[in-house]
């Protein structure tokens, strides 16, 4: 497919539709994608003489999911072009899962023209209702002079802490419409400054007489150069730091004894203990989406709090460019509001120096064992009689990639496994649908990443009823060039569901699923097939999958008949 990263400026009147793209182009958007339709095609057709490169996908969704995936790897806006009606309808789990966690997306939807607005007739519906629950924000465009700037400030609104989606609106007359208007400039939102001095000085205290602080990195101290502020003052500081889900791979490996592990699900993590026994949390750029706070402070005297083994609550010093969101189980008692990487920079000299207490720095050594021993004791662990031991799968992923690696994890009981146990060292390579755990999310976040960091390895992981919820985008990816690796960890079931049901219930329902030819499936495309039915061949199809250009999909059975172990909890003595 060709690139065609041209100039659309029109001196004189254009029509709305070349409007659209011009603001697009100016806001330095590399592609769209989307799904073509007739009230949204006049779009479409300025895209033929030039504009972001147009990568059409199969499905809306997927293509929300990709243009999410822009976001989260950029920082800035991906964006999707779709028609009205179902097209406009198909995007909703796309808008919802980056509206919930933070990417940025601007979805850019045909309608039909303004006069049928209100009557019952074809692909005809109140699209900016249905998308205002989804996204940010959400409005029709009534006027061809608005287009300009109702673009713009989807951008704007996308782009400004906590990022999310927004939905433009665009009737098909509107696009037809000649206007004026224009905006062929970028227009970012501004950046903000650290928090005022006196309250970094008062944190900054705060944390010098802890006995056992600990720093929580969530999604926005994951960001780039947030990432690099939390890095600079790890280096500088005996500080441990525990990771979200969405906030992996922010320790590098020079910093690595730092690191005691990511929290995100069950409580029952070194990184779980950590927090625990931990007296101040410096949450930096935490959502309570990632993690809800009543898993990791339970307010005291109840039993949760006697559980975890926490007699109060954590004194808690919120880091972030948004207010903490208030909570029982969150009520900081400092708030640094500004921008995250200059906060963070800013508490770098007054904390620099050892450890603040030795006996923490010992508890914390030995937490970071027990995350070694959790890997060691997981890869002796045999193989099952249905397929490979998933924990080993994972190992042994982790062993071919580079620390640049660009990995999409989909939701299922594999999701559990990677988050604890592959270790990458970049942020924003390690990807998590953690806050809606949206099925059919790591394909097109793959295909994404793949266009954005070519000559990367890029490697997607789902289960075999993931898989199928976007697969149809094997064509896209073959048809755009993408090259990456996909992995199905296949027990022919719904696992995630499955052992908590077990859990629950002690049996499972409406779990099962039929198995189908990976292989013969991903050929039917124009991508590799490969099977991986032991340790060994696992390997040799990585090696392989790895070096080829295009698409390849590695069918690898699993053993998933001990998940309910992911629910086991720690040994209670770990500090003790």
């Amino acid at each position: 497919m060709a690139t065609t990263h041209m100039d659309t400026r029109t001196a004189g009147p254009a029509r709305g539709a070349q409007r659209v793209i011009e603001t697009v182009q100016a806001h330095g958007v590399p592609y769209i994608f989307g799904v073509p339709g007739a009230k949204v095609d006049q779009v479409y057709d300025v895209l033929v003489d030039g504009g972001p490169e147009l990568v059409v996908c199969r499905h809306e969704q997927n293509a929300a999911f990709m243009a999410a995936a822009v976001g989260r790897l950029t920082g800035r806006p991906g964006t999707v072009l779709v028609t009205s009606g179902p097209g406009t309808s198909n995007l909703v789990t796309g808008l919802l899962t980056a509206n919930t966690e933070g990417d940025p997306v601007v979805a850019l939807c045909g309608a039909a023209p303004r006069e049928q607005r209100l009557k019952r007739t074809h692909q005809s519906m109140d699209a900016a209702a249905l998308l205002g629950v989804v996204t940010k924000s959400a409005g029709e465009v009534n006027d061809p002079d608005n287009v300009p700037e109702a673009v713009a400030n989807a951008f704007r609104i996308a782009a400004t802490e906590p990022r999310g989606a927004a939905g433009v609106i665009l009737p098909a007359d509107v696009m037809a419409a000649p206007t004026l208007a224009s905006i062929t400039e970028p227009l970012p939102v501004p950046r903000l400054g650290p928090a005022p001095a006196e309250e970094i000085a008062r944190a900054a205290g705060l944390i010098r007489a802890a006995r056992r602080p600990v720093l929580l990195v969530g999604v926005r101290g994951a960001d780039v150069e947030a990432c690099a502020a939390v890095r600079a003052l790890l280096a500088e500081t005996g500080l441990p730091v525990v990771e979200t889900f969405q906030a992996a791979s922010v320790v590098s490996r020079a910093l690595e004894d730092h690191y005691l592990g990511r929290v995100g699900l069950f409580r029952n993590q070194p990184g779980d203990v950590a927090i625990a026994h931990a007296d101040v949390v410096v949450t930096i750029g935490y959502d309570p989406v990632e993690y809800d706070p009543g898993l990791w402070n339970p307010a005291p005297g109840t039993e949760e709090s006697e559980a975890a083994g926490a007699g109060a609550s954590h004194t808690i010093v919120h880091i972030d460019s948004v207010p903490a969101q208030i909570d029982n189980h969150y009520r900081p008692a400092l708030e640094l509001r500004g921008d995250v990487a200059a906060t963070v920079f800013a508490l770098v000299r007054p904390l620099a120096g050892p450890a603040p207490d030795a006996e923490a720095a010992a508890e914390a050594g030995r937490l970071r064992r027990t995350l070694a021993e959790i890997d060691e004791t997981a890869r002796a662990a045999p193989h099952g009689r249905q397929g490979l031991n998933p924990v080993r799968v994972i190992l042994t992923l982790r062993e071919h990639l580079a620390d640049d690696a660009t990995i999409a994890c989909d939701g299922g009981s594999h999701y559990i496994y990677v988050a604890r146990h592959l270790r990458v060292y970049e942020p924003r390579h390690l990807l998590f649908s953690n806050g809606q755990q949206t099925l059919g999310v790591a394909l097109p976040w793959a295909i994404a990443a793949s266009l954005l960091r070519p000559r990367t390895h890029v490697v997607s992981i789902s289960g075999d009823g993931g898989f199928l919820f976007s697969s149809m985008e094997l064509e896209t990816a073959v048809r755009v060039g993408a090259t990456f690796t996909h992995v199905i960890m296949r027990d022919n079931s719904y696992n995630m569901v499955a052992f908590q049901q077990m859990l629950k219930y002690g049996r499972t329902s409406g779990v099962d699923l039929g198995d189908y030819d990976i292989v013969r499936y991903a050929a039917s495309f124009g991508a590799h097939g490969h099977r991986a039915d032991s340790e060994p061949s696992l390997a040799a199809a990585l090696r392989r999958s790895l070096a080829e250009p295009g698409p390849s999909i590695i069918d690898v059975p699993v053993d998933s008949s001990h998940n309910t172990d992911l629910f086991a909890q720690l040994p209670g003595d770990l500090f003790e």
